[in-house]
């Protein structure tokens, strides 16, 4: 493999974003030292602009917390992790095993969602809390609530959503992708605790596969988020819509999970899926990813298609990183410096830290607030942190 020249300029400039500005935001802006948690309603400055509190962005905090505390050994960080795990598992499940969407700052239940995300990403959190703190409760709970999302994907009818007289028989992307990712979570990394004592892990990742390629259309190399039960497309606009960013995250958890299996032929397909997202998703005229796109040309009816948001270009840095490590061909590299050149001149925010989540399709900002209902302290460190390591190895 080729040394790139400019390696370890883009090492630096990363691991200084990282823990010069984004990990410092959270830690100084998120916790909540009365109520426990963290808030996830922060402005610019990290004022704090509302007060309840999302459990998926709750976990994805408390996951990213506890990597940190594995990697580096700041205490800080297990304490901060220990504030968001046990807050959880004090309200973020109800009587009925099903996670909430949204808490009030005192742990008071708001909304459901009827989707399975809220109990995935506590699995995820629990997981790797576990692994951080040692507490066995944690890793009880972690497995359980699998358990739970396992027969939720079988059987989704708990999550309230009635199947109708006119509803198209489909599948999405999202679920087999994220579960893909949730085995890999409970594995762990070589070298730490991992949850291996069940023997469903195998066949559970190759449904997962299966079911995430019955959405790439080889020919055209492009990923649907919505197919028919066998992967037929479907002519509509759901059956037609494109999220490159979404694409780009499947393909480096297929990528992941091929090379720990050793199938050279998954490593492939995974790194044709991403390249296929870049390719139909990077915007010739302004540069960076576009949100949605419609298979077919046609205007997507999302209004927000032409918004350039913080998570796609952070799969993208992660995707292409994790291709070129694996492949050594330049092209990724070249495909990783237009993305992240595009998105480092643009996300951060040099006066208050952290990103920026979305930007018009010039590339101005169009929101300033640093953490939503769906931005959290998540996708930007995630990316960070797996990007100095893929530049550091």
């Amino acid at each position: 493999m080729e040394n790139p020249p400019n390696r370890e300029r883009w090492r630096s400039r990363i691991t200084d974003d990282l823990w010069g500005s984004v990990i410092p935001f959270w830690m100084e802006h998120s916790l909540d030292r009365e109520h426990g948690g963290y808030f996830n309603q922060l402005d610019r400055d990290g004022s704090v602009f509302g007060d309840d509190k999302h459990v998926w962005l709750q976990g994805r905090e408390v996951w990213m917390l506890s990597k940190l505390f594995l990697d580096r050994g700041d205490e800080r960080h297990l304490d901060a992790a220990r504030l968001g795990a046990e807050f959880l598992a004090r309200h973020a499940v109800g009587p009925d095993g099903r996670a909430y969407f949204q808490l009030r700052r005192d742990g008071s239940p708001v909304k459901l969602q009827r989707k399975i995300f809220s109990e995935c990403f506590l699995v995820m959190a629990y997981a790797e809390y576990a692994r951080a703190s040692g507490d066995g409760a944690f890793r009880t709970r972690a497995l359980e609530l699998f358990d739970r999302v396992l027969s939720l994907v079988d059987d989704p009818s708990p999550l309230g959503r009635p199947v109708l007289a006119g509803q198209r028989p489909a599948r999405d992307l999202a679920v087999p992708m994220i579960l893909l990712n949730l085995v890999a979570e409970l594995r762990g990394e070589p070298g730490t605790a991992t949850f291996d004592d069940r023997d469903d892990y195998d066949a559970i990742e190759r449904r997962c596969v299966a079911e995430v390629l019955l959405h790439y259309d080889r020919g055209r190399g492009l990923v649907r988020e919505q197919v028919g039960l066998d992967g037929t497309p479907l002519d509509c606009p759901e059956g037609r819509l494109l999220n490159p960013g979404h694409v780009i995250e499947a393909g480096w958890f297929m990528a992941e999970h091929a090379a720990r299996v050793g199938d050279a032929q998954l490593e492939a397909d995974a790194f044709a899926m991403m390249e296929g997202a870049l390719d139909a998703g990077w915007d010739a005229q302004h540069g960076g990813l576009f949100y949605f796109l419609d298979a077919e040309g046609f205007s997507p009816t999302q209004l927000e298609w032409s918004l350039k948001l913080w998570w796609p270009h952070c799969e993208a840095m992660i995707g292409t990183l994790i291709a070129w490590r694996r492949t050594g061909e330049a092209r990724w590299w070249q495909r990783f410096e237009q993305v992240a050149e595009w998105a480092l001149d643009r996300f951060p925010d040099p006066e208050h830290g952290e990103w920026f989540g979305y930007l018009s399709r010039e590339g101005e900002v169009s929101q300033r607030f640093k953490a939503g209902p769906y931005k959290g302290c998540f996708h930007v460190p995630r990316a960070l942190w797996m990007c100095e390591r893929l530049l550091a190895e």
